[in-house]
């Protein structure tokens, strides 16, 4: 192939666009031809040609993933790889349809795979034939369109990466997330696990009825509380069932007593 493959990057996440730029930047047959932070912006870009592989973020807010390829010309759709934070009806309507997508979080391998499988289908010029398969896949999804965000449709676990292997672990061995930079940790059996998600999309993926938000820094499961603690300053600190004490923002104060004071 000589030809370089044109790829636009759409995740409404700085940090994800960056991750997968810098997964990109080393390969010599590809070329970053933009970015965008959200569904509207992308249906502007791949309308206006030179974009032959699309990294498409699901859920975005405002217009979804799905929404930009039902907007688009059958015949002007370009191939893409989905990427989604957890949909797990969604990943089984794109294996179903043999089309290629990035679970978040995903690996270098992974990314590789992915990667090398469209560059398969543009050597081959195989564009007709995704755009069929999109089509299918948008057809069966057509009648359920808020499936990238249904409600319910929390993570059970998460997929840890650590020394070269993906460990599983469960939601419910979890107690509280500490914000790490651009990232998020947690502790279960005594050790520290490093999520690659930033807090904000970490917030927006675990189920409200059993975490909460109780400072910027900090997300803790609304079971493992224990009581809220007063300090002589007027500010509180909030006491877990395994004796952890995690500050209270003022900013989620009210929401979090409010939370604590409903019946169970």
């Amino acid at each position: 192939m000589t030809d370089l493959l044109r790829v636009l990057i759409v995740d409404d996440e700085p940090l994800a666009r960056k991750s997968i730029r810098l997964l990109l930047g080393p390969d010599a047959t590809v070329a970053v031809v933009g970015e965008c932070p959200g569904g509207t912006e992308a249906l502007a870009a791949i309308r206006g040609g030179g974009v032959d592989l699309v990294f498409l973020d699901i859920q975005m807010p405002g217009m979804s993933g799905f929404e930009v390829l039902a907007a688009l010309d059958p015949d002007v759709r370009p191939l893409v790889i989905f990427v989604t934070a957890f949909d797990q009806y969604a990943v089984r309507a794109f294996e179903v349809h043999s089309l290629d997508y990035l679970l978040k979080p995903f690996d270098d391998e992974r990314f590789a795979v992915a990667l090398g499988r469209a560059k398969a289908q543009y050597a081959r010029r195989d564009f007709a034939a995704t755009s069929k398969r999109l089509v299918a896949l948008l057809e069966e999804l057509k009648d359920r369109p808020a499936v990238a965000s249904a409600p319910g449709s929390y993570p059970e676990r998460f997929a840890v990466r650590s020394t070269g292997r993906v460990t599983m672990v469960p939601v419910d061995d979890i107690d509280w997330f500490e914000a790490d930079g651009d990232y998020a940790r947690f502790t279960v059996g005594g050790k520290q696990k490093l999520l690659r998600e930033t807090f904000g999309r970490l917030e927006e993926r675990l189920d409200p009825t059993k975490f909460v938000r109780i400072h910027r820094s900090y997300i803790v499961r609304i079971g493992r509380i224990r009581e809220l603690r007063s300090e002589s300053n007027g500010d509180y600190r909030i006491l877990l069932h395994d004796g952890t004490t995690l500050p209270l923002s003022r900013t989620y104060r009210e929401h979090v007593l409010a939370l604590l004071e409903r019946p169970s």
